[in-house]
């Protein structure tokens, strides 16, 4: 619980997160967590979608899809990792502060199931992978799975993750150039990253890209 203690410390309490779950297709004792990372705007309603097709290729996986922080502020119906209409710096602070958040949820959720770190993956979408890229590289996660996301402009160090990235080349709200010049960066500090680039795919996760997604994560987990 060192990240609660530290945003106490500072005097930011840690937001407390929740979302929708789905629990081992095996129905045994949870192996692996997965934790889906929604886009701007969305709700962990969203991405929990996901779980029964990646439940082929982990049956022995829970996988939980958290809410962001706070309510969208543009679409009050979803939530924000952070805010949009915010400076580049106070976009920082505030994507700082949701990676935070997430430490704590994910201590509470490795304790409750009795896992080590190397035993959850991050899946993210758009502002969702810009999280699990801030939160996951310096960690010893399983993996962190990307799609149509990009990296926050912040200085980072890697533990040497292992990364998938898909990207759609018709994106036209983050463009398929920024998942290039992530891949670059990450590669140069250190990660083992890989990408896929989805021929005349928008801001949007389809069929091919869920199929990539769930061989890197059963790879990741199960070798």
């Amino acid at each position: 619980m060192q990240a609660m203690d530290e945003s106490i410390s500072c005097g930011v309490r840690p937001r407390p997160l929740s979302g929708p779950r789905v629990g081992p297709q095996s129905r045994t004792a949870a192996r692996q967590l997965v934790v889906f990372l929604h886009g701007w705007g969305s709700s962990g309603d969203d991405l929990i979608q996901l779980a029964p097709l990646f439940a082929t290729a982990l049956p022995d996986a829970e996988f939980v899809s958290p809410h962001g922080p706070e309510r969208c502020d543009q679409n009050p119906a979803g939530f924000q990792w952070f805010s949009l209409a915010r400076g580049e710096q106070d976009r920082t602070a505030a994507a700082a502060r949701a990676v935070a958040d997430l430490e704590v949820f994910l201590a509470d959720e490795r304790q409750r199931l009795g896992l080590a770190e190397n035993r959850v993956a991050l899946v993210g979408f758009s502002q969702g992978t810009m999280m699990a890229l801030e939160l996951g590289l310096s960690r010893s996660f399983a993996g962190i799975l990307g799609y149509s996301g990009a990296l926050l402009p912040t200085a980072r160090t890697t533990s040497g993750a292992d990364v998938l990235l898909v990207h759609g080349a018709a994106d036209d709200v983050l463009p398929v150039e920024g998942m290039y010049g992530a891949v670059a960066e990450l590669a140069a500090l250190g990660a083992r990253v890989r990408y896929h680039v989805r021929p005349r795919l928008g801001h949007s996760i389809d069929q091919e890209g869920i199929a990539l997604g769930a061989d890197f994560l059963r790879r990741q987990f199960l070798g």
